[in-house]
């Protein structure tokens, strides 16, 4: 990574742009952070992770919405970031169902904007989220990159795929360099509430029943935030690499899928509570996901080291701290 540059990061505020920011902050680079703070989860939690980064003089905050392009604009031309990473997202599976229009309004109108300010300021370098939703039930496992990923099962899947196909247009048409990373199933210390591992943690700790979809005969491969931040630095480096008018997929996983009673019984473990167990049938819920991470090895130098038992325990001793 370059010595110095200067990054705008939307959705600073959650989990993995509040890990990005604190690295690169720590690095002294300079970081805009753009958030919306909306009440999806605990915004106490999101304005935590905000609290942080105000620690660092090079650390500019500013509340707002992919959805305003003017701005957008504003910003950009405030700040003129050398590279622009895309992290804000209406995020879950299963919330889809409920309101719709929010993962339209965010994922697709929210991403546009984003990328027409890019091309209004000039700005050539964008690395943006996808995920790993996008392989749908797909069969063949692992999931490479060069997998057909045309039959989504969530709308936030779909929303996800259609950035991927705005980025590779975008590129094509505005002489731009971008990269979309597939995260699988992220977790740690400062993360999510709405996902399983935090949610079960919450749940079993107080000795409350947990909801298990599809009979728990489901497996994701979990992989620690501090190896999807390498992961990203990777991705931060090869952009010097690449060739203008180009849009490359990675993948960021951790090779090693965890099935989901194995994460339960590690969560049992640690709270020597047995799990209360409700089974119910969900039919966006995808089986399995395994990454193909030999892409992101060989052009990213991305290499996860963190098992799932220790991320759990990092994890648990930060919710033991932050709930106390």
């Amino acid at each position: 990574m370059q010595t110095s540059n200067k990054f705008l990061i939307t959705g600073s505020s959650g989990f993995i742009g509040f890990k990005l920011s604190s690295f690169l902050l720590t690095k002294g680079h300079e970081v805009i952070g753009l958030d919306n703070h909306n009440n999806y989860y605990d915004i106490s939690l999101k304005q935590a992770r905000k609290k942080l980064l105000e620690n660092f003089e090079n650390f500019h905050f500013i509340e707002g919405d992919l959805q305003d392009s003017k701005l957008l604009n504003q910003v950009l031309s405030n700040f003129s970031p050398g590279i622009v990473i895309n992290l804000a997202a209406q995020a879950g599976v299963r919330y889809a169902s409920k309101n719709p229009d929010t993962y339209i309004q965010s994922n697709v109108v929210g991403f546009h904007n984003l990328l027409m300010s890019c091309e209004k300021f000039n700005i050539k370098n964008l690395i943006y989220a996808s995920s790993s939703s996008v392989y749908g039930s797909s069969k063949e496992i692992p999931f490479s990159e060069i997998l057909p990923t045309n039959t989504p099962i969530s709308l936030y899947a779909a929303t996800k795929k259609t950035n991927e196909l705005f980025a590779s247009n975008h590129a094509h048409n505005f002489n731009a360099k971008l990269i979309g990373l597939r995260f699988f199933t992220v977790y740690g210390e400062f993360g999510r509430p709405d996902m399983a591992y935090f949610s079960f943690s919450r749940k079993i700790s107080a000795k409350e029943p947990i909801t298990i979809f599809n009979k728990g005969d489901m497996s994701r491969d979990m992989t620690y935030v501090d190896d999807i931040i390498n992961g990203i630095v990777g991705a931060i480096n090869y952009l010097e690499k690449m060739k203008p008018s180009t849009n490359e997929i990675f993948n960021l996983g951790n090779e090693n899928p965890i099935k989901l009673f194995k994460l339960i019984n590690i969560i049992e473990d640690r709270f020597k509570t047995k799990a209360k167990i409700i089974y119910k049938k969900l039919d966006t819920e995808v089986e399995d996901t395994f990454a193909d991470i030999s892409k992101s090895k060989k052009l990213l130098e991305y290499h996860p080291r963190v098992n799932i038992v220790e991320g759990m325990s990092n994890f648990f001793n930060w919710f033991e701290e932050f709930y106390k």
